[in-house]
This record gives C-alpha cells, structure tokens and sequence, in this order.
C-alpha cells in the first residue's frame, strides 16, 4: 500500500469522498454533521492523503492543523470493497505520525455515538485515543464523541 498526499483531483478520490459526504449526511443531523467536503479539505490547514495498491483507491485520511501544536483526524474513510485489510489503521498510524513530525502535542478527532461508527471507535482506542471534551470550535451534541492522543 503506498500512502500519499493528494490533490483530490482523481475521480476514484472524488467518488469516494462523495460516498462519504452521503453516508455522513444520513448518520447525523445537519448541525452536528462536520465531514468535509471536497472544498473543505483543499483549505490550507488540511492536508489529503489516499491510499493506493496497484493503482486502486483504498481510502483516504486527512490532518486539519488547528494551532502550531493541535491536529485533527479528519475525513477517514476505507473504500467499502477494501474494509478489514487493515487500511483504516495504516492511515491512522500513518497520520499520527505526521503529526508527531510536525510537532503536535496532541491529535483529537470528532465521530458520531452510534453503532455503525464503532468499528472506528474501536480503531482510535486501539491507537490510544482517549475520550475528551469539545474541542476547537465543536459544540457537544448526541450525534457526536470527541477523542484524543497526546503524542
């Protein structure tokens, strides 16, 4: 598997987050629905990765830099022919890196309560991600966790 950073240019990429967006959209109510959309995630402060083996899309991550020393796992996502490969992990280890890298002291992320995100959960607490309060500009809601590292 060879991670990289992308453009979001790629139509595989595209159709993907697109898939992701939907399925955000239908676990969530508007107001506690945070995915990014392909405009979102070219902002400045994000950086894209995708996973790729033999030129087909595995998934994809992103790291939203909220200050010098705080990241956020954004946008996590396995293309649903490549679940339980192991991909989900490699870009969590593979982001969690980086942001040691880049100095952070801490990465945080924000999910949904219900059942189909525990396959997630279960992926962050294996990594070490502790449940936390609100960060950044987040509002605590029913459709929502919050978790962090410290690194």
């Amino acid at each position: 598997m060879e991670i990289k950073v992308d453009n979001l240019t790629n139509s595989a990429v595209k159709q993907l987050l697109g898939e992701h967006i939907n399925s955000m959209s239908q676990q969530s109510p508007p107001e506690s629905k945070y995915a990014l959309d392909l405009e979102g995630l070219k902002k400045p402060d994000i950086t894209f990765w995708s996973a790729w083996e033999n030129h087909e899309l595995l998934g994809f991550g992103a790291l939203h830099e909220i200050d010098p020393q705080h990241g956020e796992l954004k946008s996590l996502k396995t293309s649903p022919v490549h679940l339980k490969k192991g991909v989900a992990a490699k870009m969590v280890d593979h982001i969690i890196k980086e942001a040691t890298s880049r100095g952070y002291n801490r990465i945080s992320l924000e999910t949904g309560p219900t059942e189909i995100f525990g396959p997630a959960i279960n992926l962050y607490k294996k990594f070490g991600f502790e449940y936390c309060e609100p960060f950044a500009s987040y509002k605590r809601s029913d459709f929502n966790i919050f978790m962090t590292l410290k690194l």
